[in-house]
């Protein structure tokens, strides 16, 4: 699981990867010589001193001693009593991922540790995933420390008034601590685990690749307690957990102890996030209200799946909650009883989000203003795959979480946040539900319900459910923070009812659009069965929407920065992978086609089904083996709609693709011959070039063996870089990392968008040497690229597109060098009437300056040169005639002078 949030400071650690699991604590000891008190340097005052020490726990479950790295943290007044803070970070992180927070708290006045987990950093051990014998038990022997300190203020001897916060895995150990040690007296766990059982495996689903993340990150199972790694190689092996997963999980939850969590706690969670949802945070919170603790609930713009973790502001909230509930300070506001962010689109002049607060007086949980939307749909029969292969895509989870500073982040989550769908559903493997427009603006907070009648002919059902913001039109269609809910349906075979809990979300649908119901048969992050089979779904009810009518709007917009939209090119590919696998009815192949990478026919596209404009419009053209094309045409040519026909992801409304002479549609087997790379593509910056490699081939589901790792990476060119990490790589090495994440599989067609845009010269040279060996295999690449001069030296063969029409094709020579174009080389300048002149001369289509000359387009002109009888020798007597200075009269050589030319100059 990545588990590590973006950004450094308090919550550095909660959106890491991974690393290990489990072990028994014993008696607690400080090692002699161990500890080192340092001054921190600080512009601030007061400034802050630190203690590093190491702690010994005993021996583990494994017999090996276990010893826990700490750091302690106090500013001001030495003597002076105070309340005292632990932090816990991220799993895969350490004590240095929370140390920007730990000194913000102990210049407030607070006595702050933090701690290394055990098998992280520098602590020792085995990884129990919050064991109350192993890592909850090293928490009570931390508030023991705590205790014997002199400036640590004591509620009663050996119980110190003390405070406990972390993120993701830090969090979970805070609820737990809360729940085993009642010297606790306040929690603040943020974008957390209220049953980690529920988490991995919801409504009885595997949520397999953020498990496999988990297990990876981790170091693998040597570095987890035996029985954790033995459970996981069970439930992967089965593709679906068993009794005795859960009730290891379970044991390990602060539900476990849920009815012991008798203290104030600030519950921070994400939206954008696939790992531990909103769910996770209603469950927590209803049960400590339910003990009758004071609860306030934040909702967050980021998550394990990326966006804006809102760093300054959440640690400057939980800073209140501690100054309320541990200094005792009751004229502090700590804020509402429920706050949620929401996202009100792009500032275009920073390109920073505008981030809002929503908040209420109360909690109004995932239910609360239920408003009842009919949808409309008959009985539906689609398919469970076999192998369950290709699946859908909802997210890429954890990619694009671990983002730069700034609390910035990314993922497909955020994307849905500002209008843009990137989810994939395939042909024949849903079935789909949908509303009427809404009359006005609709704000669904919580999660919706509806009930649904399922039959299938396996005994092993599994659905998962989406709901879907289809904009008018039908074409914009969004999902909400990239969420899924899965549920294993029993007694499917006979016919059975399910209630389906659907993802909670907060969300406004537009006036005019609609609610689309989706329950798919895959999805990329979950096991689904193996055996192919059909299911039947009906609807028993309407769509159940929750609305939360308590909670209003702050009127003016929050201050925060956006994450750059980075890995669509990650989702494209893949999509376009896993398309290839797709079993559909299409037109029969053509065999006069079969060695011919790309045949497009009278291909259009319409901006609108009842719109007259086109984006594409009877668009043909031919692409041969071995050629590099370059796709060129000014901004609005139709470019990206064609690259998007040809790569299946969306319908012409008229015309062909063929590729290798097979028709191409959603799902066209033939797509597994062709990779893309559209600009954006995302990577997980804490590894290696190789390890985001493997990890994206292995989860397009295909064999390792067919990746063709080492001749795509020997074609990008990256060398020993491959085995750094990739946030140390320049700019121009992750644009190759991309291009090879592309070929992986070594695609016949390669699609590239942009490949060289924030390139140097140097770096631009490098990619052009990358496009051309690529082709020199006798496999084709179509390029889409502003830049002409590049495109000029890398391309054999050019389309030239505007207005959604073709203009020409052909090969680059032809197009520059001969064509319909001359360039008339002037001994001395002429004036505008005589230019003007020369423009109105029959066969002459247009005049203009250019350097050295006028650049002369003749109608009718191909392969026309000066004296041969031609239109060009006919043009070159009649500049005599007018006395023009003629110097020379030529083909024209520069591409941008012919793309100017043939695009009429509107560039």
């Amino acid at each position: 699981m990545d588990l590590r949030r973006p950004k450094a400071g308090a919550w550095k650690a909660a959106l890491r990867g991974p690393r290990r699991l489990f072990a028994a604590g014993a008696a607690f000891v400080v090692l002699a010589g161990a500890g080192t008190w340092t001054a921190l340097a600080s512009d601030e005052s007061p400034s802050v001193r630190r203690s590093d020490q190491t702690l010994a726990m005993g021996k583990g479950a494994d017999g090996q001693e276990v010893r826990i790295d700490t750091s302690y943290f106090t500013a001001g007044d030495p003597d002076a009593e105070r309340p005292a803070v632990l932090i816990g970070h991220g799993f895969g992180g350490s004590k240095s991922d929370v140390r920007d927070q730990a000194e913000k708290l102990a210049r407030k006045g607070y006595a702050v540790m933090t701690w290394s987990a055990r098998g992280f950093g520098r602590s020792t051990g085995r990884i129990g995933l919050n064991d109350p014998k192993g890592e909850v038990a090293d928490v009570s022997r931390l508030i023991d420390w705590l205790a014997k300190r002199p400036e640590v203020r004591l509620d009663k001897a050996g119980d110190p008034r003390v405070g406990v916060t972390g993120a993701s895995y830090g969090g979970a150990a805070s609820l737990l601590a809360a729940g085993y040690d009642q010297r606790v007296d306040a929690i603040a766990p943020v974008i957390t685990y209220w049953n980690l059982a529920d988490a991995l495996f919801p409504q009885g689903v595997f949520k397999k690749l953020w498990a496999g993340m988990f297990l990876s990150a981790g170091g693998g199972c040597d570095r987890f307690e035996k029985r954790l790694c033995e459970m996981y190689d069970r439930v992967a092996v089965a593709g679906k957990p068993d009794a005795k997963a859960r009730e290891l999980l379970s044991a390990r939850s602060p539900s476990a102890v849920g009815d012991r969590i008798k203290v104030p706690a600030l519950i921070v969670q994400g939206q954008t996030d696939s790992l531990f949802t909103l769910n996770q945070s209603d469950a927590m919170a209803r049960a400590i209200r339910g003990n009758h603790a004071p609860v306030s609930v934040d909702w967050i713009a980021g998550g394990h799946d990326g966006g804006d973790m809102e760093t300054d502001r959440v640690e400057g909230r939980v800073g209140t909650w501690f100054d309320r509930y541990l200094k005792d300070d009751k004229a502090v506001d700590t804020g509402p009883a429920f706050r949620v962010t929401r996202t009100g689109g792009i500032d275009s002049t920073d390109g920073a989000a505008t981030l809002r607060g929503a908040s209420g007086d109360r909690y109004p949980g995932l239910a609360s203003g239920v408003r009842e939307v009919p949808l409309a749909g008959r009985p539906q029969t689609f398919d469970n795959p076999a192998g369950a292969s290709p699946p859908a895509v909802s997210a890429l989870p954890g990619i694009g979480s671990a983002a730069g500073g700034g609390g910035r982040g990314g993922g497909l989550a955020q994307l849905s946040s500002l209008g843009i769908g990137v989810s994939l559903d395939f042909p024949g493997q849903y079935a789909a539900f949908e509303s009427k427009p809404v009359s006005k603006d609709l704000r669904v907070t919580g999660a919706p319900t509806v009930r649904a009648h399922v039959k299938s002919d396996s005994e092993d059902t599994v659905l998962f459910g989406k709901v879907y913001d289809v904009g008018p039109g039908g074409d914009q269609r969004v999902l909400p923070a990239q969420l899924v809910a899965p549920v294993r349906v029993p007694g499917a075979v006979d016919g059975a009812d399910v209630d389906l809990t659907l993802p909670a979300v907060d969300h406004e649908l537009k006036k005019g659009h609609r609610l689309r119901l989706v329950l798919a048969s895959t999805d990329l992050g979950y096991a689904s069965p193996a055996r192919p089979a059909a299911y039947t779904v009906s609807l028993k009810s309407d769509l159940k929407v929750p609305t939360a009518p308590g909670v209003e709007t702050a009127a003016a917009p929050l201050p925060a920065w956006v994450w750059w939209l980075p890995i669509t090119g990650a989702v494209l590919a893949v999509a376009l992978l896993a398309l290839g696998r797709r079993r559909t009815t299409a037109p029969a192949p053509d065999p006069a086609l079969a060695e011919v990478p790309l045949q497009i026919t009278d291909l259009s596209k319409r901006y609108a089904k009842s719109s007259d404009r086109y984006a594409v419009k009877d668009l043909s053209f031919r692409v041969e083996k071995g050629q590099v094309l370059g796709l060129l045409g000014p901004n609005g040519a139709g470019k990206t709609t064609t690259l998007r026909m040809l790569m299946g992801l969306i319908r012409p409304d008229a015309g062909e693709i063929r590729v290798f002479g097979r028709a191409i549609r959603p799902g066209a087997p033939v797509l597994s011959r062709v990779g893309a790379f559209v600009e954006g593509a995302g990577f997980l910056p804490h590894l290696s070039g190789r390890e985001n490699l493997e990890l994206y081939w292995a989860a397009t589901g295909r064999p390792a063996e067919d990746a063709h790792l080492d001749e795509a990476l020997e074609i990008a060119g990256l060398g020993d870089a491959l085995a750094r990490a990739v946030r140390t790589y320049s700019q121009g090495m992750r644009q190759r990392l991309a291009i090879a994440q592309a070929m992986l599989g070594l695609p016949d067609l390669l699609i590239l968008d942009e490949p060289t845009n924030g390139l140097d010269p140097p770096q631009i040279r490098e990619m052009r040497e990358v496009m051309i060996r690529y082709a020199e295999g006798g496999r084709t690449v179509i390029v889409s690229s502003h830049l002409l001069a590049e495109v000029e030296q890398s391309c054999t063969h050019l389309v030239v597109m505007d207005r959604g029409r073709l203009v020409q094709a052909g090969p680059v020579d032809e197009i520059v060098g001969s064509g319909d174009t001359l360039l008339v080389g002037l001994a001395a300048d002429v004036a505008d009437p005589l230019v003007e002149k020369v423009a109105s001369l029959p066969g002459v289509a247009s005049a203009t300056r250019a350097d050295g000359g006028l650049l002369v387009r003749l109608e009718g002109l191909e392969g026309a040169a000066a004296g041969d009888g031609s239109p060009a020798s006919r043009l070159l007597v009649e500049l005599v005639r007018l006395e023009v200075p003629v110097e020379s009269v030529g083909p024209h050589r520069r591409l941008e002078d012919a793309f100017l030319t043939l695009i009429g100059g509107t560039a």
